[in-house]
C-alpha cells in the first residue's frame, strides 16, 4: 500500500499545517490520528505508558505522512501533572506561545468514571480532569477537547460536571460540602458535551464516548459549533470488518496438513459472525462488544468481562485471550490455542486494532499484552476525526471572521 505523503511547499519544505495542537493521555495514537487526519499537526504527545509513548514515536517517525510532526512534534513519555509546555518541549518550542494554540485536547483516564470500576469520580487519585483544566488556563488554547467514557454523564457526576463546567466559563456548582460555589471561569464557552457512539463512524464495535468540547469566547463569540453527525446509516459489522484479516490467518494453513481444518474453521467463523449481522440487521448490526484495555494489576489480556465474552462468542470469536500474530503463531505452534479452539478464533492484536478503528498500518510497541492494553484503551480514530472536522470549522470560520474585521 503507498502511503500518503505530507504537503509540501513549493520550495519544497513540509506545509505547515493550518492548526496545531497538543495532547495529553495520547495512549497509543487513537485520537493523535483522527485529529491528525482531520488537519491538525501536533506539537506534543504526552504520555506516561513507556510502551504507548514508543508506539508513537515509533509510527511519526516511519510513516511519511507524518513527516511534520516527526520534525517539530515532541513525543514525551511523562507524567502528565509534571509537563510543563513552556519548559518541556524543544521541536516546537518557539511556537508555542500563550493564546496561540490552537487545540489542548485529551483522553483523560477513564477509570474514575467508568461503569467497570467503582466510579470514585474526583475521589480516584487518576482523576485527570483538574490537571487538564490547569492546562487550559496555562496555555489559553482556542479549543478544547476532552474525551471519557460515557459513565461521567451519569447522574452522580452531575455536580463534578457542573464544576468542570463552572471552571471552564464560570458559573455556580455545588462543593464537597454542599455549599454553593461561584467560579469565574477561564474565559471559555462550552459548545456541547454529549455522547457519540463509535458504530455511528464505521467503528464496528459498542464504544460510547463522552466528548467535551469547549471554544475560548473570543474564538466562538457569534458563531455557531455544529456536533458531528454520524457518516454511516448502518454500523459495519465485524464480519466485514475481520474477514480479510481472519483469510489471511487461515491461509497459512491451507497447504499443510491442517488444511481441511483451517478451512473448515475459516468457513465456520465467518458463518458465525454472518448470521449474528443478519439476526442483528436494523437493530445495531454485528458488532463488536467494548473492548476494553485491563489494568496493570490483573494478568493478560482477555476480551473483558463473562457478558462481553459471551457476545464475541456470538460473533465466532473466542474472548478468554489475545493470539499470536501469524507469523508467530506458526512459529510457537499455538495453532489450537490460537485458530481452532472450541469457541472460535481469538482475535490478534492487529484485529483488536481494526475493531478499533486504526489504520492496518500503525504497529504498536511491547509485548503482546501491552499492545493489546493500548487498542483496547484507545479512543476510535474515526470518531475523533469528525470531532476533529468540527472544531476545524469554527476555527476557520472564527479566522475569516476575524480577518475581515482587520
Amino acid at each position: 500500500m503507498t502511503q500518503a505523503k505530507e504537503p509540501r511547499s513549493a520550495g519544497g519544505k513540509l506545509a505547515e499545517p493550518e492548526f496545531t495542537s497538543i495532547e495529553i493521555c495520547a495512549g497509543a495514537g487513537g485520537q493523535a490520528i483522527g485529529l491528525h487526519q482531520a488537519g491538525f499537526g501536533h506539537l506534543a504527545l504526552v504520555e506516561i505508558d513507556p510502551h504507548a509513548a514508543k508506539t508513537l514515536d515509533r509510527n511519526i517517525k516511519a510513516r511519511q505522512v507524518w513527516a511534520w510532526e516527526a520534525e517539530h512534534c515532541d513525543v514525551l513519555a511523562a507524567d502528565v501533572t509534571k509537563f510543563d509546555p513552556y519548559r518541556d518541549l524543544r521541536k516546537s518550542a518557539g511556537r508555542l506561545k500563550k493564546r496561540h494554540l490552537d487545540l489542548l485536547a485529551g483522553g483523560v483516564p477513564c477509570p474514575p468514571f467508568s461503569h467497570a470500576g467503582k466510579q470514585l469520580g474526583k475521589a480516584d487519585e487518576r482523576d485527570l480532569f483538574p490537571r487538564m483544566l490547569s492546562l487550559v488556563e496555562e496555555l489559553e488554547p482556542r479549543a478544547v477537547m476532552i474525551e471519557n467514557v460515557r459513565g461521567i454523564m451519569d447522574p452522580k457526576f452531575s455536580d463534578y460536571r457542573d464544576f468542570i463546567v463552572a471552571r471552564l466559563q464560570g458559573g455556580a456548582y455545588r462543593g464537597d460540602d454542599g455549599q454553593t460555589v461561584n467560579e469565574e471561569g477561564l474565559g471559555y464557552v462550552v459548545a456541547k458535551w454529549d455522547v457519540l457512539e463509535a458504530s455511528d463512524f464505521g467503528v464496528p464495535q459498542l464504544r460510547p464516548r463522552a466528548i467535551l468540547v469547549a471554544f475560548r469566547r473570543d474564538v466562538i463569540e457569534d458563531l455557531k459549533y455544529e456536533w458531528p453527525t454520524a457518516t454511516h446509516e448502518e454500523p459495519v459489522s465485524v464480519a466485514d470488518a475481520l474477514d480479510a484479516s481472519m483469510s489471511e490467518r487461515y491461509q497459512k494453513y491451507f497447504d499443510g496438513k491442517d488444511g481441511q481444518r483451517a478451512r473448515d474453521a475459516y468457513a465456520r467463523w465467518l458463518r458465525t459472525a454472518r448470521k449474528r449481522d443478519a439476526e442483528l440487521k436494523g437493530k445495531g448490526g454485528g458488532i463488536a462488544p467494548t473492548l476494553v484495555g485491563g489494568s496493570k494489576k490483573h494478568g493478560g489480556a482477555d476480551l473483558g468481562p463473562s457478558r462481553a465474552k459471551t457476545a464475541w462468542k456470538l460473533l465466532g470469536v473466542s474472548g478468554m485471550g489475545v493470539a499470536n500474530d501469524i507469523n508467530l503463531c506458526k512459529e510457537k505452534k499455538s495453532e489450537d490455542r490460537d485458530l481452532f479452539g472450541e469457541d472460535g478464533p481469538m482475535l490478534t492484536v492487529k484485529q483488536a486494532a481494526i475493531i478499533q478503528g486504526f489504520p492496518h498500518e500503525w504497529d504498536f510497541s511491547g509485548g503482546k499484552t501491552a499492545q493489546y492494553r493500548q487498542v483496547g484503551n484507545a479512543f476510535p480514530p474515526p470518531v475523533a476525526r469528525e470531532v476533529g472536522k468540527s472544531i476545524i470549522e469554527v476555527l476557520k470560520a472564527a479566522r475569516e471572521r476575524d480577518r475581515k474585521e482587520v
